[in-house]
């Protein structure tokens, strides 16, 4: 991976754009949605750049190389219509601690755009490092249809509720509350347009501790030859796991699915006790474990009936019987 994924904060700071046409122009698009304080260096500019100028969203200068103003950009997009000055403004940019693009001309840049989905506070990136532009949109398409529109308003509001959720949620509970909000009745309350119903079920749960939310659940996944072939439901699983338990020089390419700050530990292999015991030491933090097996483990229904002995919830993927 060459390119590092990550978000910037443009808060107070400032955006080059050098180039006054269309592609400076698309840029704009996204950048006034952002609380960056934009400026255009350019001798001319199009009518979209002229109103955010004349509406005093943005600054310009009319210039089409101007040291000043590219020492003022903490971030800095260049099109000017000529390679050379674009050469220029990106060195330039450079030597100032700018993070500069240079539309279509990927060697000059430190940082690429990528195709978005917008739920405003919801951003869901998507980029091929520029090897398969067409494939991102892709994805992008198949995302927009997943995620409804009126979602990032929810999104918005658990941003508002997480201090009181965290006041009343045990900490053990909170993911599986948060879970229950984003998939279960307060989104589909959103979705059909309830928005105060949502909230008012959301306080509700949150009042009395996330009751309900938070029973642990014991997921049994068998390791297939190939990732790619585990079932959704499996890959579900290991995104929403607080630890992940998987055999000894086994399921590296499987641990890659899972959220990056779960817990890691290797599976106990001297017998279904050993490994109950670590379950059980996993229940103290954790109300979603993933257990990997091996595909055909035979003390898979043995390991499930002790699990189960003890109370705890467990699901068998397939392959663990």
């Amino acid at each position: 991976m060459r390119y590092f994924p990550m978000f910037l904060d443009t808060r107070g700071r400032t955006v080059l754009l050098a180039g006054g046409g269309e592609q400076m122009a698309q840029k704009a698009r996204l950048l006034t949605r952002t609380e960056a304080r934009i400026e255009i260096m350019a001798p001319g500019i199009d009518a979209e750049l002229a109103a955010h100028v004349a509406s005093g969203r943005a600054s310009r200068v009319e210039k089409v190389y101007d040291e000043p103003a590219i020492d003022r950009a903490a971030l800095l997009f260049a099109a000017s219509g000529c390679c050379g000055i674009d050469a220029m403004i990106a060195a330039r940019g450079r030597e100032t601690g700018a993070l500069v693009n240079v539309v279509d001309r990927p060697a000059l840049c430190d940082a690429i755009t990528p195709a978005l989905v917008d739920r405003d506070p919801l951003i869901v990136a998507i980029g091929t490092e520029g090897a398969a532009p067409v494939m991102a949109r892709e994805v992008k398409t198949r995302l927009e249809t997943m995620l409804e529109p009126e979602l990032g308003g929810l999104v918005a509001l658990a941003g508002r509720l997480r201090e009181t959720v965290a006041e009343s949620v045990p900490l053990l509970g909170r993911r599986a509350f948060w879970e229950w909000v984003f998939d279960g009745p307060p989104r589909r309350l959103w979705q059909e347009g309830l928005a105060a119903e949502a909230e008012a079920a959301i306080r509700a749960r949150a009042a009395e501790g996330g009751a309900g939310g938070a029973a642990t659940l014991v997921s049994l996944i068998a390791l297939p030859e190939e990732v790619d072939l585990l079932p959704l439901r499996a890959v579900q699983r290991l995104q929403s796991a607080g630890i992940v338990l998987h055999p000894p020089g086994l399921g590296a390419e499987a641990l890659e699915l899972a959220r990056r700050d779960a817990e890691r530990a290797t599976l106990a292999t001297d017998g279904v006790d050993r490994v109950v015991d670590q379950v059980r030491a996993a229940c103290a933090d954790h109300a979603r474990i993933v257990l990997l097996l091996p595909v055909g483990e035979p003390s898979s229904p043995a390991l499930r009936a002790a699990l189960e002995a003890e109370g705890l919830a467990c699901e068998p993927l397939p392959g663990t019987g």
